[in-house]
């Protein structure tokens, strides 16, 4: 197994695939990429069972072959080479030689036949759409992603793929955020899986800015991504996902539309002198005024006014300011409108010519 590449050429897709090898592993050959020359070029393989990444790329002086070599050492010995130098990779026996200019490092190896590779999927649908597209659906839901929940479901971004729309889903319990995108072509069949909370944030990585598609392959236990030379894999949450729809409040009349910036620079001036552990903050609605009132133990309070539309005559409801943060972030856009009940019930913000992205916060007990 040989070849040789710029070094730039070959970073790239090295700086694709680590990111899914642990440091610490059970097994050592997870610990090692899978390098696999061709006719047509090099690929790099990386998993940890649960996500798979390959990244292809051309290279020249190729001798056909595939080893697996330590991960994060390849990476780290690229990294550090000059810019522009030419890297040689070729295998000695069960030893992998790096040469680039006067450097020169050995690397051990395992078998390529001990590597776990997804070869292929139960595949059940495949669409297309802007890359650009999903990274912004992703962008906008996946940080209301659980964190090692006991609700295992709820660790991971669901896609729920509809007749003509694909919806991203997240919730942690606490808060839900949306976002839907139209579709060109059928689905033979709504379908719903739940990519793990891995998965996504390698998924996020990997995306680029461009006008380019991306492929995704549903399948029965696996999603699968094509996007140019990377291929991604990664299994799916065996789970149900909450109806998230019923935790979408219907009958939230109550409109309040505000100036998205001015509101998050509030809410976060606020935020200072809210409780550390709870992280409340008041909101109090009356026409066409929205106040914003935090308290802490140490009976310091903060007001805050901010000017908004609204007829609403008076309601107050308590939320946790970084949920409601962390929407408007999300959210997007000059004006956005707040969508209010009672002083029981959710707050659903979304913006004001649209309901493409959809926000709910849970309310607090201030």
């Amino acid at each position: 197994m040989r070849f040789s590449l710029q070094r730039e050429a070959l970073l790239k897709p090295l700086q694709q695939v680590v990111g899914v090898v642990e440091r610490r592993q059970t097994l050592p050959v997870l610990s090692n990429l899978l390098v696999q020359v061709g006719a047509e070029g090099v690929s790099f393989t990386g998993t940890d069972l649960e996500v798979e990444m390959i990244a292809r790329t051309g290279a020249e002086d190729l001798v056909e072959g595939e080893v697996t070599i330590p991960a994060r050492k390849l990476f780290d010995i690229c990294r550090a080479l000059p810019d522009g130098v030419r890297v040689k990779v070729e295998q000695n026996g069960e030893r992998v030689s790096v040469s680039a200019g006067r450097s020169r490092f050995t690397l051990a190896t395992l078998p390529a036949s001990e590597f776990p590779v997804i070869d292929s999927i139960d595949l059940v649908e495949r669409v297309s759409l802007p890359e650009a597209t999903l990274k912004d659906l992703m962008s906008r839901t996946s940080f209301a992603m659980a964190n090692q929940d006991v609700r295992y479901y709820l660790n991971g971004l669901l896609l729920d793929l509809r007749e003509h729309a694909l919806r991203c889903v997240a919730t942690d319990g606490h808060r839900l955020a949306l976002a839907e995108t139209q579709l060109q072509g059928n689905i033979t069949a709504r379908r719903q899986i739940i990519i793990p909370r891995k998965g996504v944030l390698e998924l996020q990585g990997l995306f680029e800015p461009g006008e380019g598609l991306v492929e995704l392959e549903f399948g029965r236990n696996h999603l699968r991504l094509r996007r140019g030379g990377v291929t991604f894999t990664s299994k799916l949450i065996d789970g149900r996902f909450p109806d998230y729809e019923a935790v979408i409040p219907i009958g939230a009349d109550k409109d309040v539309r505000v100036n998205r910036e001015d509101l998050r620079s509030a809410l976060q001036r606020a935020a200072i002198l809210s409780n550390e552990k709870y992280r409340g903050v008041k909101l109090e609605v009356s026409p066409n005024k929205l106040r914003i009132v935090a308290h802490n133990p140490e009976q310091e309070e903060a007001v805050e006014e901010v000017e908004a539309r609204t007829g609403v005559a008076e309601l107050s409801v308590g939320f946790n300011v970084n949920y409601l943060m962390d929407a408007l972030g999300a959210l997007g856009g000059e004006e956005i409108l707040l969508c209010l009940r009672d002083a029981q019930s959710s707050c659903l913000l979304r913006k004001v010519d649209s309901d493409d992205t959809r926000h709910v916060v849970m309310p607090l007990r201030l």
